[in-house]
């Protein structure tokens, strides 16, 4: 894994970590640099980037919306790897492109980890890539450029395939809150509570980072006491899609999640 992702894990006094995601090329294709310049002020700790998609069958409808739009908006793989050189003119958070695996596939994989490991990115999450496929074909491509792979894992993973998703994830674990797609409103319910502490309980190699279902400090404070960090999607999503490029409403935004005073 770079430095930024060891040097981000290994800090313990910036915990819980905030990640936040957003769609390259969304609202408008040259968002993405300048939206990442904000939330790295306003305090966010990683970035994952969203390659829009065609069919993101994982995603609820805000996310989904906002894929389309940046595909309309004429992002597309190449696009995004010159938008992560851009931000790392600047930028030293480090950075997560999420996606899907066809896009990859169809850029050519190699070349898609070459590109991106010279633009600046630390790693990848591709939540339709198989284990296996990873395991004997991918990892040591991934391991040449210092690339980060991250898996995920969902309340109805057996411990047994938990602890190999582990092993083969570099950086952090995902940690799905719940059996939803993204944009579904959080459960504060006992279940959610036992499946967190019970994957805390495992005591795995990765920090665990949750996602889905978050969106202000209470969901934020109450996975966080269970994982390193959370990550926000769709409500932040939401608010670009009602103040665009605010820079004042983003920033608002980020220091209520995390309790700081603007």
């Amino acid at each position: 894994m770079t430095e930024r992702v060891k040097n981000l894990f290994s800090d313990s006094s910036r915990r819980p970590l905030l990640s936040i995601f957003y769609t390259a090329g969304y609202p408008e294709l040259d968002s993405t640099a300048p939206i990442f310049q904000i939330l790295e002020k306003s305090g966010v700790d990683f970035v994952e980037l969203g390659i829009p998609f065609s069919d993101p069958i994982a995603d609820g409808p805000v996310i989904q919306q906002s894929s389309a739009i940046a595909l309309d908006n004429g992002m597309n793989v190449a696009k995004v790897i010159a938008q992560v050189r851009e931000i790392r003119e600047s930028c030293e958070m480090p950075i997560f492109l999420m996606g899907y695996l066809n896009p990859a596939l169809q850029y050519g994989f190699e070349r898609f980890l070459d590109d991106i490991s010279e633009a600046g990115a630390d790693g990848v999450i591709l939540p339709d890539l198989p284990l296996l496929d990873y395991e004997r074909k991918y990892r040591e491509e991934f391991e040449k450029r210092n690339l980060s792979n991250v898996f995920l894992i969902t309340p109805q993973t057996p411990e047994e395939r938990i602890r190999k998703l582990d092993e083969l994830s570099t950086g952090f674990l995902y940690v799905v809150s719940s059996p939803s797609i993204t944009g579904s409103k959080l459960q504060m319910n006992q279940q959610r509570d036992e499946y967190l502490s019970r994957v805390q309980g495992y005591n795995l190699k990765n920090p665990l980072i949750v996602g889905f279902g978050i969106s202000d400090r209470e969901s934020f404070l109450a996975v966080t006491q269970y994982t390193a960090g959370a990550i926000i999607g769709t409500a932040f999503i939401r608010l670009l899609e009602e103040h665009g490029i605010d820079e004042r409403k983003i920033e608002e935004y980020i220091f209520s999640v995390k309790g700081v005073e603007a």
